[in-house]
């Protein structure tokens, strides 16, 4: 295609992705696009010869007590930000589209990983959002499809779904991408007053200060992080911990390996979440003759 296409229901999807030869990847968004998602597709780009963008706010993983009426809708803009940047193919249904019958009565679970950490404070979220992707992912048919890692447990979640239910596209994590200060990009982050966005701060301040000292244990990792949160008290912590990328277990004390450090917290009426991978402990170096942990 020569220019980007838009589609907004399943025949005009159907005929713009058939005309999509060779590799193709999807990169799933809620609207109000940021430079978070345009790395999505810069990434894509490079490993795929032709972009879809979805652009689908929905429904079904917003929590009680999340207003569906307040999510920022900047289709204009989006659409122009997926002109310059080579986007494909954008899909962007109305609910009618996604949901024919209404509110579906059969999901996808997500089991007990959604029930820990985001899915103890957004109960049934991680099932509206692994619906949701089942979903797009049969759709629009991709090769390959491109998430952040700032959604740590989301992207563990979707990982699983696609190989415990057997699709073929490969799923590829994207690094976060950061504010010249440090706050972790989000859609939300527009919420933010001034005031707020400092006391925002603290949450990567937090996760730096643990992957700082992520070679010395886990106990330094935890210490660490908590003593630079604690003293941000507008920031209010929903959890801080440090688990395992494959379980969401809290790691040992003893621990050394491959972790994950999360933070959730509310700063003003908004809700933050931000996460760093680290190593935990010292890892012999390979040429030592030691295995490495």
């Amino acid at each position: 295609m020569s220019s980007t296409a838009v589609a907004r229901n399943r025949a005009e999807l159907a005929a713009a992705r058939a005309g999509l030869g060779g590799t193709v990847a999807v990169v799933m968004t809620m609207g109000a696009l940021h430079a978070g998602h345009i790395e999505l597709v810069r990434q894509a780009r490079k490993r795929a010869d032709a972009v879809i963008m979805t652009i689908f706010l929905n429904p079904l993983q917003l929590g009680p007590g999340e207003d569906l009426a307040k999510y920022p809708r900047t289709f204009d803009e989006d659409l122009k930000l997926c002109i310059e940047e080579g986007v494909d193919l954008v899909f962007a249904p109305s609910p009618d589209v996604m949901y024919p019958n209404g509110e579906p009565g059969i999901r996808v679970t997500a089991g007990p990983l959604g029930n820990l950490l985001e899915g103890a404070s957004r109960p049934g979220h991680f099932d509206g959002v692994l619906t949701v992707v089942a979903k797009l992912l049969h759709l629009t048919r991709p090769d390959l499809a491109f998430f952040g890692q700032k959604d740590a447990q989301q992207l563990l979640m979707i990982r699983r779904m696609v190989s415990d239910l057997d699709y073929t596209c490969d799923i590829v994590a994207v690094p976060t991408v950061r504010e010249a200060d440090g706050l972790a990009l989000s859609s939300r982050n527009m919420h933010l007053s001034a005031f707020d966005r400092e006391a925002a701060l603290a949450l990567s301040r937090a996760l730096m200060a643990g992957e700082a000292v992520s070679a010395e244990g886990a106990s330094a990792v935890r210490r660490a992080a908590r003593e630079v949160q604690i003293r941000e008290p507008l920031a209010l912590v929903d959890y801080l911990v440090l688990v395992h990328p494959d379980t969401l277990e809290d790691v040992p004390e003893w621990y050394r390996g491959p972790a994950v450090l999360l933070v959730a917290a509310r700063v003003g009426t908004t809700r933050l979440i931000d996460n760093v991978p680290l190593t935990v402990g010292r890892v012999p170096n390979a040429g030592s003759g030691q295995a490495r942990a």
